[in-house]
């Protein structure tokens, strides 16, 4: 690889990549769960299992890998795991065609997927960390960020659509593509990728040689992230909002589909025409760091973004109710599309090269657990009160993450961004 200035031809190669296969995972939204019913005739209990074990025991078995792909070159990782992903869910129609599939296949697959997804994300944070120069981090950052609410807006729709004429099974024949595409366009890149080395005089590593693993590598991507005064905060915040933003999400659909009798299109309506407000905070992102600074604009979006959830604990019915989903959802969006490529940069920023990959890891794997644990705890709690109550709960205890982003943060603050050059304002730079 070579790095160049701004968004060069390795960048445009690297997004996408990305873009591509975000919308082959948001087309084929929730088509396992859908098999699960739909063919193999599984009740709730295994559905549930089934989303639950592929994002915890993926989490659980991805902890080694983060130190393994450390002290490899990220981009034949990046390969490999799109790879690993295609072939898995590749399984999937085959085993429908030969009338094989079965219950325990989707759990394995699901699991496979997970451990691939956060693998593929710790190698990518790192490969992007040495594709972008700091200064164009955010703008990068924005574009990943303005992807995913775009995918995320169009995707699902037309999932629903072609699981309507084709059923889902063919939507993960797509998804399983769309990895193969990926590959293709990370193999794009080109250029030399130097080969990591352990900065640890003690190791001795021989030239050309791969740095060996060590047991203690396991833990190194949590202590480096508590140890920092600027991301241990950033952390803690960043998986209790997630966590509980994530955790209600299946006892709105009981409230508002099963309770309120909004029509499944109705619900899927509601989140999706809000994610417009994804591509705006991702485009504002740049021009408010450039004028604000990342640490005020983290404090003000994070906080913002705190405030809107609670508001979904009083969704009525009819098209009032609708309207308020919509307003909620939107305001939330805009704050994470702001907050989000600024919190990607300043992880990145703040830390090393030869830590990259491991602070990644020990990051998703955290978030991944986190929100398996607080979903299963919310539907004891909705078992217990109501689904209403629940989410109001959830709500409030999101209105008190906030204080974590406003405790000191000595030396958080990481440069500003230049103001940009003529040749790459922030609306070229969305336009591209």
């Amino acid at each position: 690889m070579t790095r160049g200035g701004g968004l060069g031809r390795e960048f445009r190669w690297l997004w996408a990549a990305y873009a591509v296969s975000a919308f082959g995972t948001r087309l084929s939204f929730d088509a396992l769960p859908l098999i699960a019913v739909l063919v193999l005739h599984v009740g709730p209990t295994e559905v549930s299992a089934l989303a639950a074990t592929g994002l915890a025991v993926g989490a659980a078995v991805a902890v080694p890998l983060g130190p393994w792909v450390e002290f490899r070159r990220k981009r034949p990782v990046m390969i490999t795991m799109d790879l690993v992903r295609c072939a898995t869910l590749l399984s999937v129609p085959v085993a429908y065609a030969l009338d094989l599939l079965t219950f325990p296949q989707l759990l394995l697959v699901s699991t496979v997927v997970a451990v691939a997804d956060i693998t593929f994300t710790a190698a990518s944070g790192a490969c992007l960390k040495f594709l972008v120069p700091p200064e164009h981090l955010v703008a990068a950052n924005g574009r990943f960020e303005a992807t995913t609410w775009t995918t995320t807006m169009l995707g699902p729709p037309l999932g629903g659509a072609a699981m309507g004429l084709f059923g889902p099974v063919v939507t993960v024949l797509i998804d399983a593509g769309s990895y193969l595409l990926s590959a293709a366009g990370i193999r794009a890149i080109g250029g030399e990728e130097p080969r990591p080395t352990r900065p640890d005089p003690s190791t001795k590593p021989t030239a050309g040689s791969t740095p060996r693993f060590r047991a203690g590598d396991l833990l190194d991507g949590w202590r480096y992230i508590l140890r920092d005064r600027a991301l241990r905060p950033l952390f803690l915040n960043s998986v209790l909002v997630n966590s509980l933003i994530m955790a209600p999400a299946p006892l709105l659909v009981i409230l508002m589909v099963g309770q309120l009798g909004f029509a499944p299109w109705q619900y899927g309506l509601a989140f999706a025409v809000p994610c417009v407000g994804g591509l705006i905070g991702s485009r504002l992102s740049r021009p408010l760091v450039a004028r604000y600074g990342q640490d005020r604009v983290v404090r003000v979006a994070g906080t913002l973004r705190a405030c809107w959830p609670l508001g979904l604990a009083f969704v009525g019915a009819g098209p009032a109710g609708l309207v308020l989903v919509m307003v909620v959802e939107f305001g939330l969006i805009i704050c994470i599309g702001v907050f989000n490529p600024v919190l990607a940069t300043q992880r990145l920023t703040r830390t090393p090269p030869d830590r990259v990959a491991r602070t990644l890891t020990a990051w998703s794997v955290t978030g991944k657990l986190t929100t398996a644990a607080m979903t299963a705890l919310w539907g004891l709690l909705a078992a217990v009160t109501t689904p209403r109550t629940a989410i109001a709960t959830a709500g409030l205890l999101l209105l008190t993450t906030p204080l974590l982003l406003l405790t000191p943060r000595r030396g958080a603050e990481p440069p500003l961004v230049p103001a940009p050059n003529d040749d790459q304002d922030p609306q070229s730079l969305a336009k591209n």
